[in-house]
């Protein structure tokens, strides 16, 4: 039914199959079998399961499963319960922190009114919404849900609050009139009702043309339904680093199964053990719970920041975003429509403060108009309060805020009032409200007619358009507020110094050009007008007598008023923050152009001359190639339906981007599920976007997104610094294996296989857990995003890990076992395997990786910047993990049982003193590197310096 906003209401019966006494119950029940129930369907997805599984079936999660077995194999059954053990609870809590319920199309359900008024054979009833069936006549009152979509054919002062669909806080109002204007949207045709909205005010009867899966609603659920899960950054990554770890720890583990048999003459048995020992040695078991922990350590964080995240992996998606599509109303502004402007009598007045509290002033060029302010200012204020059905409600138990009840446009009108020293009170009790003309948006106005007591009479004669004051001493009077062109149509004179004087056409030009001033500024503008209406004792006309018609002619123009909703102060500052950062802001709003450009220059989004804008209808005569070139520049897309915004964040997918996207309305579902990040207002937001998210600001605040993104890159570099951190003692743990093959088995095994584990499952735990919770370092978002081309294990890690910091811990844990020994005779007594002085000789290798990796975890904390600049008490987490490991090596040395489990033994004062000593040797050395790289960069960054102005 494309085309059934078109109809008269007369022919929408007809179009529908129906009649005004409704469908007949035999009607109903066919229609019923042939449209399907009017509900939202749920399309399966994958099991519960299946997702549970996925968390102990991904690849490192099988490398570990096969590293468990051949503990098993290898007689080793405390290693296989182990690893196991480790797999089991990181499966765990990722499937516990991972899973949530979609609940989206649940939280559809819940918009849909169980029930529904209709008229069957002409009789009024209450039936099951899911039995509403296309051509019932549905009967609407203030308050009630509408449960499918519907044409218009009747209404009284109809406003239809359609927030949960389109995101827009204001009542709309609704007219039975066919309209046949072109370029409007579903959302914006006046005679059309949606399920899932609400009637705010007045009642109405409406044609059902669509239900269930059908209506817009639907169509939202199949399209928020269709989109996939899609694997986040870091999850793509994690898989490129296990797929890098299994290929290097297999190779190196058969590598030396063939050298161990071949070069050191071990038995088949023996040589498994030492290639075990290797791949051990080379997994990093530790990685997937250390970066589990990191982002849940970033969730917290993010937390205090007013930022809730859903799932875990959008932690680190945050720090790669490259664009973010932001709406505008609540996110970009307060969501508070403040008057800024005034025009009256050829003055341009300043009005000051924002929001719904009536504090400010109105300024005449800077300087405060004087109180009690003159009668054309009062009487522009006094027609705009009282022409009027919103309330301001002060701050009580419920909110510490100025609230308001009805549309935020004419609660600005209420707020600006009292800064002038208005009292509507006062006013309206002077000046009873008799009749309402409401809002139309065929007229574009509205209109009341009060009885005003204690004044003269401005009309005595209807027929002439100069009053007469000496009139009646009781009058009524018309208030009119409008869109500017439609009003001052209507208008013959304008109020000047408390006089009515003609309006000309030079007035007229001042005021079209004062009003087209303002809209280029992307405010919102108002024009108010009066009519004093005829009226004596002995002409008691009733107020069922005014009319639109009768009304809205002859007008008194007393002025405009310009409003907006005002920028949040703090959001420049983010906008400005994304710009260094190298993150595109694209604005994607319902709102039209001029306002939204408006706005998007305000807070710094769009800087050029001339942006393109985009609306929904010529979105719709774009290819993906015009689209993507449309977003090579500067772009904002106004008046867009839900497809159009789910377009633009796939296209920019498409091309490679990682996309954020701001929504609270049921309408950016699809978007938001769509996008790599997806971020509901938590306080205006629908359920439905809230499911649909991945995070939700507790504040609606665009500021809160760009301290998630800096969150987000810290995680990232977190992540990368515990790795380097786990792969440093990878090395010093296979160097032991290295060593005992190729001396042929001279050197006994100088660390066993289960205090290989003790490390990557014990003492480096904590520690790295610590490096996860690393502030967010001096000028991380003055770098753009991170390729998604560069790997997490990229060559400077490795080097700086494998080759460097792994070297010296080798050097240190393999010196440590030569020390044990000559302590206790070596050279001159043999090395050998077995025995209390093996026992002490393995565990002050263990000992002098565990002194090493406290060096290796401060110097770990930054890239390049000095420890001692950042200080070494600024993340205390890393103090309690340096106290946790030293208390785990101190336990396994000590403790009989562990002793027995890991082929440990006390080392002494001396052997204590001697693994110390390494903690500054790593420490200063990775210092020293350091400095040398920082002044390689200031060499670079002043060469850069003097060679642009020979360039220029």
């Amino acid at each position: 039914m494309g085309s059934i906003h078109a109809l008269p209401s007369s022919k929408v019966y007809r179009a529908m199959g129906t009649r005004p006494q409704g469908l007949t119950n035999a009607e109903a029940e066919e229609r019923l079998r042939r449209y399907g129930r009017n509900a939202i369907t749920e399309i399966k997805g994958k099991p519960l399961w299946l997702k549970f599984l996925a968390n102990f079936t991904h690849l490192m999660a099988i490398l570990l499963w096969a590293g468990g077995i051949v503990g098993f194999i290898a007689q080793m059954p405390q290693l296989g319960v182990a690893i196991w053990m480790v797999n089991l609870i990181n499966g765990a809590f990722s499937f516990w922190q991972e899973y949530k319920a979609e609940k989206a199309t649940q939280a559809l359900r819940g918009l849909l009114s169980p029930y529904a008024r209709v008229l069957r054979d002409g009789e009024e009833r209450r039936i099951l919404a899911e039995e509403l069936v296309p051509g019932d006549v549905m009967l609407l009152a203030e308050g009630d849900r509408i449960p499918a979509d519907g044409r218009l054919v009747e209404e009284a002062e109809l406003q239809v609050d359609q927030s949960t669909f389109t995101g827009e806080s204001h009542p709309v109002r609704k007219t039975r009139e066919a309209i046949l204007r072109m370029g409007l949207t579903r959302a914006e045709l006046p005679n059309l009702i949606f399920a899932g909205t609400s009637v705010a005010a007045g009642t109405g009867k409406a044609v059902a043309f669509a239900t269930g899966m059908g209506t817009e609603f639907g169509k939202v659920a199949h399209l928020t339904q269709s989109v996939e899960d899609e694997l986040s950054p870091l999850q793509k990554e994690m898989g490129r680093v296990t797929r890098v770890v299994t290929l290097m720890a297999t190779s190196i583990g058969a590598l030396f199964f063939v050298l161990g048999i071949l070069l050191a003459g071990v038995d088949l048995a023996e040589s498994f053990i030492f290639a075990m020992g290797m791949i051990v040695a080379f997994v990093p078991e530790g990685l997937l719970p250390a970066v589990t922990l990191a982002l849940a350590l970033g969730v917290q964080r993010m937390a205090r920041r007013h930022a809730l995240i859903k799932r875990l992996s959008a932690v680190e998606t945050l720090g790669s975003t490259s664009v973010i599509c932001t709406d505008k109303t609540g996110t970009l502004t307060q969501n508070e429509m403040t008057a800024r402007d005034l025009w009256l009598g050829g003055r341009r007045l300043t009005v000051t403060g924002v929001g719904y509290a009536p504090e400010g002033q109105i300024l005449d060029h800077g300087q405060p108009v004087p109180l009690p302010v003159d009668g054309d200012l009062r009487q522009l204020l006094t027609a705009a309060g009282l022409c009027n059905n919103a309330r301001l409600l002060s701050p009580n138990g419920e909110s510490s805020r100025w609230t308001i009840l009805g549309d935020p446009t004419e609660a600005a009108l209420r707020v600006l009032a009292p800064k002038a020293g208005v009292d509507l009170e006062s006013e309206a009790h002077r000046a009873a409200r008799l009749r309402e003309l409401p809002f139309e948006s065929r007229r574009k106005r509205m209109s009341t007619i009060h009885q005003i007591a204690n004044r003269k009479s401005q009309i005595a004669n209807p027929q002439s358009p100069i009053p007469d004051p000496q009139s009646s001493v009781s009058s009524r009077v018309a208030y009119v507020k409008g869109a500017p062109k439609e009003v001052l149509a209507l208008c013959t004179r304008i109020l000047m110094d408390g006089q009515e004087r003609p309006l000309d056409d030079g007035w007229r030009a001042q005021i079209v050009s004062a009003n087209d001033d303002y809209a280029r500024n992307g405010l919102r503008v108002l024009a108010v007008a009066e009519r004093g209406l005829a009226y004596s004792a002995t002409q008691r006309a009733g107020p069922s007598q005014y009319t639109a018609e009768t009304v809205e002619r002859d007008l008194t123009f007393l002025g405009l008023i310009a409003m907006m909703d005002p920028p949040r102060p703090e959001v420049a500052e983010a906008v400005e923050k994304c710009h260094h950062a190298g993150i595109r802001i694209i604005m994607i709003t319902g709102d039209y152009g001029l306002t939204a450009e408006s706005i998007a220059r305000r807070t710094g989004i769009v800087k050029g001359a001339q942006p393109r804008i985009l609306t929904g209808v010529e979105l719709d005569t774009l290819d993906d190639a015009g689209l993507r070139e449309a977003l090579q520049g500067e772009v904002i897309f106004a008046r867009v339906a839900p497809e159009h915004k789910l377009r633009v964040v796939s296209v920019l997918k498409d091309v490679g981007h990682i996309v954020a996207v701001t929504g609270d309305g049921v309408n950016d579902a699809p978007a938001l599920k769509k996008a790599d990040i997806g971020v509901a207002m938590g306080v205006a937001g629908t359920d439905v976007a809230k499911e649909a998210a991945d995070m939700i600001l507790t504040d609606d605040n665009f500021a809160s997104i760009v301290n998630a993104v800096e969150e987000g890159r810290a995680v990232y570099s977190n992540i990368r610094k515990f790795a380097t951190y786990v792969f440093t003692s990878n090395v010093p743990e296979a160097v032991p294996f290295v060593a005992m093959l190729f001396s042929r088995g001279a050197i006994p095994l100088p660390l066993t296989v289960m205090q290989v584990l003790s490390v990557d499952l014990g003492t480096d735990m904590v520690p790295a857990i610590a490096l996860g919770a690393e502030p967010p370092e001096e000028g991380v978002m003055d770098r753009p995003p991170r390729s998604q081309q560069e790997p997490l294990l990229n060559r400077p890690l490795l080097v700086r890990a494998l080759l460097w910091l792994g070297i010296i811990e080798s050097v240190a844990s393999m010196s440590g076992y030569f020390f044990i020994n000559w302590l206790h005779a070596w050279p001159h007594g043999p090395l050998a395997a077995g025995g209390a002085l093996y026992r002490m000789a393995t565990t002050m290798t263990l000992a002098c990786i565990v002194t090493t990796q406290i060096g290796s975890v401060f110097v770990c904390r930054t890239d390049r910047t000095s420890i001692f600049k950042i200080g070494f008490l600024t993340n205390r987490l890393v103090l309690v993990g340096i106290a946790v490991e030293l208390a785990l090596l101190s336990l396994l040395m000590h403790v009989p049982f562990l002793q027995n489990i890991f082929n440990t033994a006390p080392i002494g004062l001396a052997g204590w003193a001697y693994a110390f000593a390494w903690t500054p040797v790593m420490f200063f050395a990775e210092e020293a590197r350091k400095a040398l790289l920082r002044a390689r960069d200031r060499r670079k960054s002043s060469m850069h310096r003097a060679a642009r102005p020979r360039s220029a």
